[in-house]
């Protein structure tokens, strides 16, 4: 097992790494930005260097400053948490070319499935539906024939990365002319590579994704799915399991498809396998992610299972242990993401407690929220016995959640929910549009 972990992140993902490395056992390391010098992991953790200046660009994107900094504190191990360079093949090897371990699959196995066209060709050999599609597009006329082919409408997407970027819908070759350019610009901007494939858009759809871990003794588990339909511009905003779409049998079968699919695909780690759902019923494969979810706590407290020990355990060479069948699928447990909406100082705060009820975030009294990193402040998670309760539960919490000091999106998420379509369980991705 490794003695001490760098973790190559900040905000609520590095307070969650640090405290599972804390109940292992596991010295901790924290970097911070220049903006996040008093934040919350810089304190919990064993020891804190600053990697550089606020931007991202110059501090958490940058590999060389965080490898050098976990070798100057002789970290044997780097959690690089979701976002940043999580993803980032060169940084993993890097890591390995100074000796140092990434949690998480291996540079070759980053490169072989971050290319979102080649993996949906690996998914379709494995025995999943995929949905019609290319590979990267060299340009707009090769769109525009592709599309032809296909059929309106579709969907341009980044070939790397992920988050909502770089995509944009077409239902006619004049607007799928018009955000070619605009698609290709977002995925440079935000990836670093300009590539874009085109897919059929399905729609109305539930977006559906199956939560994995697999070791390098070819034991996969599917831990159940999660519903992630609630969307703003492809951000998610909430999300549940089990999905009140899914049922009993569906689910079995979706589970035993991606076990197989994911030992046929050779995959080491945690990951997640994402689907539109449509009202047939049927699952059409959209990418993999190769790396923790923000929404990994709602499995969590739905199954038991601890995915950020896992993670680490795993890339320490320990065999999972268990198999489905032995993991609690029972209950409901849903996932409310708080947003600042504002930058700003957080004055107070008041966390909600309570049985089955877990709030990660990095805030505290006197924390900075900056403006220069992704909005999310917490994710307010709740579990119980059902549906109906898992909501009655969330509307409670989120009504004692209180955040002074910066504007944040806890009444919206509290109209979501409260929202009769919402509470009768038949959404989909559509459901925010207009709001």
């Amino acid at each position: 097992m490794f003695s001490k972990i760098l973790i190559a992140n900040r905000g609520e993902i590095a307070v969650r790494i640090i405290r599972a490395c804390k109940e292992m056992g596991i010295r901790t390391v924290a970097v911070y930005s220049t903006a996040d010098r008093d934040t919350l992991h810089t304190a919990l953790a064993d020891e804190s260097i600053c990697i550089g200046p606020a931007p991202a660009a110059e501090s958490y994107l940058n590999a060389e400053r965080i490898v050098s900094a976990a070798l100057a504190v002789k970290a044997s191990a780097i959690h690089p948490g979701y976002g940043f360079l999580s993803e980032n093949a060169e940084f993993a090897t890097l890591c390995r070319k100074n000796g140092i371990a990434f949690i998480g699959p291996s540079a070759e196995e980053m490169e072989r499935l971050s290319d979102k066209s080649r993996i949906k060709a690996i998914a379709k050999e494995a025995g999943l539906s995929v949905i019609p599609g290319t590979d990267a597009l060299s340009d707009v006329k090769e769109a525009l024939e592709a599309a032809e082919s296909i059929g309106y409408p579709v969907m341009l997407k980044a070939r790397s990365g992920g988050g909502g970027r770089g995509i944009r819908p077409a239902y006619t070759p004049k607007e799928l002319e018009e955000v070619f350019p605009l698609s290709v610009a977002e995925s440079l901007a935000a990836f670093g590579d300009g590539g874009v494939y085109l897919e059929k858009c399905i729609t109305p759809a539930r977006h559906i994704e199956v939560q994995v871990l697999s070791d390098e003794y070819g034991n996969a588990v599917a831990l159940g799915e999660r519903d992630c339909s609630i969307q703003r511009h492809h951000q998610k905003l909430l999300e549940e399991s089990p999905s009140p779409a899914v049922t009993p049998l569906m689910r079995d079968t979706l589970m035993s498809k991606v076990e197989k699919a994911i030992k046929k695909i050779g995959y080491t780690g945690a990951g997640t396998l994402e689907f539109l759902m449509d009202r047939e019923g049927n699952f059409w494969f959209m990418e993999m992610n190769v790396r923790l979810q923000v929404e990994h706590g709602v499995t969590e407290i739905l199954t038991g299972v601890d995915l950020v020990k896992w993670q680490i355990r795993i890339a320490a060479g320990v065999p999972i242990p268990f198999s489905r069948d032995s993991v609690r699928l029972r209950g409901a447990a849903m996932e409310c993401r708080i947003n600042a909406l504002t930058p700003g100082v957080i004055n107070a705060i008041h966390v909600p407690g309570g049985p089955f009820v877990r709030f990660d975030t990095y805030l505290e009294p006197g924390t900075m929220v900056p403006p220069y990193y992704d909005s999310l402040v917490g994710k307010l998670m709740v579990f119980t016995g059902t549906r109906e309760e898992v909501i009655r539960k969330m509307k409670a919490y989120l009504c004692e959640l209180i955040i002074d000091g910066v504007k944040t999106n806890i009444e919206e998420e509290l109209e979501i929910i409260s929202d009769p379509r919402f509470e009768s369980g038949d959404y989909d991705t559509s459901f925010m549009e207009g709001r």
